[in-house]
């Protein structure tokens, strides 16, 4: 049986997430979530990122009071992207952009 996760529309297979693991893997972070939590402004911020650039990576600071499970999955609603990974307090969200010029844009395995 094949494995998916499901999150805002967007089902990855097993496979796909561990191409975009592995891609994550060198990013560093573009947003860090500090003591102003989850604001409209950090959302926007972070749809941004995504519209920019597919796959990004957002550090959950000490100081932002939220928690880690709930803030990756309502980061990943607010911004219609899918949680690939949640690694201590870093998140890795993904959402493709079809309107990226195509060298730009992340080419998932199939299946």
């Amino acid at each position: 049986m094949k494995e998916t996760a499901q999150q805002s529309g967007h089902i990855l297979t097993t496979r796909q997430k561990k191409f975009l693991k592995g891609l994550g893997h060198d990013l560093a972070p573009v947003i860090l979530i500090g003591k102003e939590g989850m604001s409209d402004r950090l959302i926007g911020a972070a749809d941004l990122e995504l519209a920019r650039h597919e796959l990004i990576k957002i550090r959950i600071g000490n100081n932002s009071g939220l928690e880690k499970n709930e803030t990756a999955t309502t980061l990943a609603a607010a911004t219609r992207s899918t949680l690939v990974q949640l690694l201590g307090k870093t998140v890795l969200l993904y959402r493709s952009n079809p309107e990226l010029a195509k060298d730009k844009q992340l080419v998932l395995p199939k299946g």
